[in-house]
C-alpha cells in the first residue's frame, strides 16, 4: 500500500486566515467546516484554487498570457503537492435565456446529432413520411412508372406567391427555355409576359418533353440533371394525359405536395442557430406583446389628464399636436373620457394612420388643410423596444408588454421543419419536455423500435446520452427537464449539474473543490450526492468540500474545522482529523455534532392571529391545481423534496400576487384561480439568494443605507458647517471629498506587463479613501475613514445615541455579523454573510405587525451556531405578530416552525400536491411524507 500523500499549505494569510499551515490528504473526501465567515472559502477557493489556476496559466507562453491577464498570487508562503484544480461553485450559472439544462450537460448536443442522423422526416402538410432520391433512383422510377408514356419534366420556380414575374420570365427565356407551366397550364414564353400581381401563382419551367423508353435513357439522365439544377434539387414529372404531377427530390420531400426540407444537420435542431431557431421568437420560445390594459389602465380618464400612460399628461409636443388633429378629424375633445372617444379615432391613436382632411371654420368661413401622419403608440413602443440602444428606454417599453409563449412554435423554440423529424413518434421537443426519469425510461427500450440501419448509426450516441442521463439521476436531479432554463435553477441545482458533467468526464488525478453542494437538497437525496462524491474520489481524485451538512461531515475521510469565531475572530485551524476524532475535540462544531449543544425545540407553538391567506387553484409549472392556506402571525415553513414546486408556489405565485396587491408590482404570477385574505397584511418583504453589490466600492454601510445617515451626521458637525460641507463631501464615490489619486478606492492598481496587476495602498491618502480636508472633520474624535474601519460591534456602541444609525447596525449585529467592518468590500463577503446583510437591511425597517416576510433557504452557508442566531432574529419578528414564511430543507429550521406545509410527493412532473400541513409534531406522524421520516428523529 502506497504512503498517504498530502497537499501541504504553509503560511496562508488570505483575507482573515492567520498564517495557517494545513496538510490535506490526497485522493480522499475532505470536508472544511466552521462558522460562516471563519475563513473556509478563503482557504479552499481564494488560496488553494487560486494558486492552482495561477500555476495553470503560468504554463502558457508569455504571448498567450498577455491576452488572458495574469492571476494574482494568493498571500501564502508555499503550497506543495497541488494537482490540477477544478472548482464547482454556485455562482457560475449562465443567466442567458438560451442556456438550458440540456445545453449545460451536453445531452442536447447528442440529441441533435441523433435526430440529424437517425430520425425520419414527416411532411407538415400531410403527415406522410418524406422521401429523398439519388439521380439514379429517379431515373429508374421514371423508366419503370412512365414506360412508353409521353412526359413533361418540370422544375418548380415559384410556389403559391403573388407577383407579375416579368423579370423571371425574361431570365428563363435568356437561359434558352421556351415554355413554362403557370397555374397548371403550359404556355409559351412571350416578350413582356406578366401575370396578375395580386393573385398567387405556381410557376414551373418546362425542361424537356419526351417519350419514356430505353432509347431515351441517356437523354433522361441529362434532363434530370438540368431540372435539378433549375429547380434547386426538386423536379416534377407530368404525364401528358394526366394533370397530377409526381415530385422527385435529392433532398427530403413530401411525395404528395412537393414541399422539401433541407437535409438535416445538427444545427437544424439548434435553437441557437439561424438554421434551426423559430424565426418569430429567434429560438427563445417567448415573444413580447403589447398589453393594452397597461397602456390604458382606466378608460374613464381623459387623454389630457394622462389616460394614455406612455404619453402622460397633455404637453406641448409633436405627438399631442397629431392627437389634436385626430380629435378635430373625428370630432372629440382631449378632455373626453377615453371610453367616449370614437372607435376609429382610438384605433388611429394606438395603431397609427396616414390621412389628409379639410375643416371649414364656421366663424371665419376659411377652409384649413390638416395632415395626419402618425405611427401610433403601439408601433412607437415596439420600435423603441426593438431598436433603442438605451437600456432604460428598453425597460420603459417593456413595462407595457407581456411575455407570452411564441404563437408560431408554441414555445418549442424550433422551426416547424425541425419539429417534424421524429424517432418513434417523438420529436426533439417532446424529449426535452420529459423529466429525466421519463427520458431515461424512453431511452431504455429505444433500440427495439429502431430499424437495423438506425441502430447501427445511433449505437454510440445512445451510449453517451444514457450515461449522461444516469449521472443526473445520481446527483438527485431526476425531476428536471432538459428544456429548463439555467437561470431558473437554484445555486445548488446548478452546482450539481456541473458535478454530474464532471463525473461524466472521468478525469483522474484532479483536485475538485465544491462549495456547499447540498444546498437546496432534501435529506432524502443527500445520500445520492455523497455517493457521487465518493465515486469521484474512488476513480483517483481528491475531493475538497466546503460544507455544514451533518451527513456530509460524517461520511468524510478527513475534516478540517476553521474557527473559533468568524471574521477577525476566526481564520485558525481549531480541529482536524477523522469524524470520530473531531467529535472528541472541544470545538463549537463538535458540540453540535455530539449534541452537547443543540437548537432546542420550542415547548409551545404560536397560535397565530386566526387570519389566513387562502390561495386556490395554483397550477404553475408542475403544481397540480394546488390550494393552500397560510396562517398569519406564525412562522411557516414550506418543505418538500427538491423540484416539488416549493419555489413555484411561494416565489412565482404567492409573492408576485402580494407584491402586485401592495406595491403594484409588475411581475406576473403563475396561473391560479383565486386568493383571499390579502387585506390582512400591509407589507411584504422577499429576501432571496441574489448577492448584494459585487463591486469593491459596495460595502455593508452603503448597502444598508447606514452610510447615508453617517454622512448626514458628519455634515451637521460644527466643523463641516463652518466649511460648508454637504453630505456628498463625505462620499468616496464622487469628486470633492475623496482622494483623487485613487478616486476613493484606497488602493492604486499598478499595471505590470506579464505580471499580475499589483494593488498598492494609495500613497496620498494611506488607504483612507478621503482627502486631508475631509479627514479633518471629526465626530466624537473619529474621522469618516475611522468609522468605515470600525467593526459593527464597535460602531453599535459608538452610535448608540443616534437611533436611525443604531437600529440598522444593531440588526446587522443581531444576525451574527458583529465582526465585519462597516467599510468591508462586498467582494470579500462570503455567500452566507452577503445574504444576512440583505436580511438585516430588511429587518431594520420598521415592521407593522402585519408584515409578511418570505425567505428562500436562509440557512445557505450557515453553521449550526449561525442558524441558532438567525432563528432568534426570525422568532422576534414572529413574536411581534408578523408572518415569516421560509422555504427550507434544514431540519433545525423546520422543527422550530409553528406551521409546516409539506409539498410532494416527488419532484418534477410526477404531480405536485400538498401532502400535509400542521405543526411539526402533526406532520412527523404522516406516513407518506419524506420530510416526516427525518423530522421525527429531530423531535425525539
Amino acid at each position: 500500500m502506497k504512503d498517504q500523500e498530502y497537499i501541504e499549505v504553509y503560511g496562508a494569510r488570505v483575507h482573515n486566515l492567520k498564517n495557517i499551515d494545513v496538510k490535506i490528504p490526497r485522493e480522499k473526501l475532505v470536508v472544511i467546516t466552521g462558522l460562516s465567515g471563519s475563513g473556509k472559502s478563503s482557504l479552499a477557493f481564494d488560496t488553494i484554487y487560486a494558486e492552482g489556476q495561477r500555476r495553470y496559466i503560468e504554463t502558457f507562453s508569455a504571448y498567450a498570457r498577455q491576452f488572458l491577464g495574469v492571476l494574482e498570487r494568493p498571500d501564502v508562503d508555499k503550497i506543495e503537492g497541488l494537482s490540477p484544480v477544478i472548482s464547482i461553485e454556485q455562482k457560475t450559472t449562465n443567466k442567458s435565456p438560451r442556456s438550458t439544462v440540456g445545453t449545460i450537460t451536453e445531452i442536447y448536443d447528442f440529441l441533435r446529432l441523433l435526430f440529424a442522423r437517425a430520425a425520419d422526416a414527416y411532411s407538415y402538410n400531410t403527415g406522410k413520411k418524406m422521401v429523398s432520391y439519388s439521380d439514379e433512383q429517379i431515373k429508374e422510377l421514371i423508366l419503370t412508372d412512365f414506360t412508353d408514356k409521353k412526359i413533361v419534366v418540370l422544375a418548380p420556380l415559384i410556389k403559391s406567391r403573388k407577383g407579375h414575374y416579368r423579370e423571371l420570365f425574361e431570365q428563363v427565356s435568356k437561359q434558352g427555355f421556351l415554355k413554362v407551366r403557370v397555374d397548371g397550364e403550359i404556355r409559351d414564353i412571350e416578350k413582356d409576359m406578366r401575370l396578375d400581381r395580386y393573385k398567387t401563382h405556381d410557376i414551373e419551367v418546362v425542361i424537356d418533353r419526351l417519350l419514356v423508353n430505353s432509347a431515351s435513357e441517356k437523354r433522361l439522365e441529362e434532363t434530370i440533371k438540368t431540372a435539378m439544377y433549375a429547380g434547386d434539387n426538386i423536379m416534377m414529372v407530368l404525364a401528358i394525359d394526366e394533370n397530377q404531377p409526381r415530385y422527385f427530390s435529392r433532398e427530403l420531400m413530401c411525395p404528395e405536395t412537393g414541399i422539401a426540407y433541407p437535409n438535416p444537420e445538427p444545427n437544424t435542431f439548434s435553437f441557437n442557430s439561424p438554421k434551426g431557431a423559430c424565426e418569430t421568437c429567434n429560438g427563445l420560445g417567448i415573444t413580447n406583446e403589447i398589453n393594452l390594459q397597461k397602456i390604458i389602465p382606466n378608460d374613464a380618464i381623459s387623454i389630457k389628464n394622462g389616460g394614455i400612460i406612455p404619453l402622460g399628461d397633455q404637453k406641448n409636443s409633436w405627438i399631442f399636436k397629431q392627437i389634436e388633429h385626430i380629435a378635430e378629424r373625428y370630432k372629440f375633445k382631449l378632455t373626453d373620457a377615453i371610453k367616449d372617444i370614437p372607435k376609429e379615432a382610438l384605433d388611429m391613436i394606438l395603431n397609427g394612420g396616414n390621412e389628409s382632411f379639410q375643416i371649414t371654420s364656421k366663424t371665419v368661413g376659411v377652409t384649413r388643410n390638416y395632415k395626419i401622419d402618425f405611427e401610433g403608440i403601439i408601433s412607437f413602443i415596439q420600435n423603441q423596444y426593438n431598436n433603442a440602444e438605451s437600456t432604460s428606454i428598453k425597460r420603459w417599453a417593456n413595462s407595457f408588454m407581456d411575455e407570452i409563449t411564441c404563437t408560431t412554435c408554441e414555445g418549442k423554440r424550433l422551426k416547424k421543419e425541425a419539429l417534424h423529424f421524429k424517432i418513434t413518434d417523438k420529436n426533439i421537443s417532446d424529449l426535452v419536455q420529459m423529466d429525466i426519469t421519463e427520458l431515461a425510461a424512453w431511452f431504455e427500450n429505444i433500440e427495439k423500435k429502431l430499424s437495423p440501419k438506425q441502430q447501427q448509426i445511433a449505437s454510440e450516441i445512445l451510449k453517451e446520452i444514457r450515461t449522461r442521463i444516469q449521472f443526473l439521476v445520481d446527483v438527485g436531479l431526476e425531476y428536471l427537464t432538459l428544456d429548463r432554463t439555467s437561470k431558473s435553477l437554484s445555486g445548488g441545482e446548478a452546482q450539481r449539474i456541473r458535478l454530474a458533467t464532471q463525473i461524466g468526464s472521468q478525469l483522474v488525478g484532479v483536485l475538485y473543490i465544491l462549495d456547499e453542494p447540498s444546498i437546496g437538497l432534501h435529506q432524502r437525496d443527500n445520500q445520492k450526492l455523497i455517493d457521487s462524491l465518493v465515486k469521484l474520489r474512488d476513480i483517483g481524485n481528491s475531493v475538497l468540500v466546503v460544507e455544514h451538512d451533518k451527513d456530509m461531515i460524517e461520511h468524510a475521510d478527513y475534516v478540517i474545522d476553521i474557527g473559533p469565531g468568524a471574521g477577525r475572530h476566526g481564520g485558525q485551524i481549531v480541529s482536524e482529523g477523522t469524524f470520530a476524532e473531531l467529535k472528541t475535540h472541544d470545538t463549537l462544531t463538535a458540540d453540535y455534532l455530539t449534541e452537547r449543544k443543540k437548537i432546542e425545540v420550542p415547548r409551545k407553538r404560536r397560535e397565530g392571529n386566526g387570519k389566513f391567506i387562502k390561495l386556490k387553484g395554483a397550477s404553475g409549472n408542475n403544481l397540480k391545481n394546488v390550494s393552500v392556506e397560510f396562517p398569519l402571525g406564525k412562522m411557516i415553513c414550506v418543505t418538500g423534496v427538491s423540484g416539488s414546486g416549493k419555489s413555484t408556489l411561494v416565489n412565482e405565485t404567492l409573492y408576485p400576487i402580494l407584491n402586485e396587491y401592495i406595491y403594484r408590482g409588475v411581475k406576473k404570477p403563475m396561473p391560479y384561480k383565486k386568493i383571499e385574505g390579502l387585506e390582512h397584511i400591509d407589507k411584504v418583504i422577499d429576501i432571496d439568494q441574489s448577492p448584494i453589490g459585487r463591486t469593491p466600492r459596495s460595502n455593508p454601510a452603503t448597502y444598508t443605507k447606514t452610510f447615508d445617515e453617517i454622512r448626514t451626521l458628519f455634515a451637521q458637525t460644527p466643523e463641516a458647517s463652518i466649511r460648508g460641507y454637504k453630505p456628498g463631501r463625505f462620499s468616496f464615490n464622487v469628486k470633492g471629498g475623496r482622494c483623487e489619486t485613487c478616486e476613493g478606492a484606497g488602493v492604486r492598481i499598478i499595471e505590470m506587463n506579464f505580471l499580475p496587476d499589483v494593488h498598492v495602498e494609495c500613497e496620498t491618502c494611506q488607504g483612507m479613501r478621503f482627502n486631508r480636508e475631509t479627514l479633518e472633520v471629526r465626530y466624537k474624535g473619529k474621522s469618516i475613514a475611522d468609522i468605515l474601519n470600525m467593526t459593527i460591534e464597535d460602531a453599535t456602541v459608538f452610535f448608540e445615541n443616534i437611533p436611525k444609525i443604531h437600529r440598522k447596525l444593531k440588526t446587522i449585529k443581531d444576525v451574527g455579523l458583529g465582526y465585519i467592518t462597516l467599510g468591508q468590500q462586498s467582494t470579500t463577503l462570503s455567500g452566507g454573510e452577503a445574504q444576512r446583510i440583505k436580511l438585516a437591511s430588511e429587518l431594520s425597517k420598521k415592521d407593522t405587525g402585519n408584515t409578511f416576510y418570505i425567505l428562500d433557504e436562509p440557512t445557505t452557508g450557515l453553521h449550526f451556531e449561525d442558524i441558532r442566531v438567525l432563528m432568534e432574529v426570525l422568532n422576534k419578528l414572529a413574536n411581534k405578530g408578523n408572518t415569516v414564511l421560509i422555504i427550507e430543507h434544514n431540519l433545525d429550521v423546520i422543527k422550530l416552525a409553528d406551521h409546516i406545509i409539506d409539498v410532494g410527493l416527488e419532484g418534477g412532473k410526477k404531480g405536485v400536491t400538498i401532502l400535509c400541513t400542521g405543526t411539526p409534531e402533526e406532520v412527523a406522524e404522516n406516513k407518506k411524507s419524506y420530510t416526516a421520516t427525518f423530522l421525527k428523529k429531530e423531535l425525539i
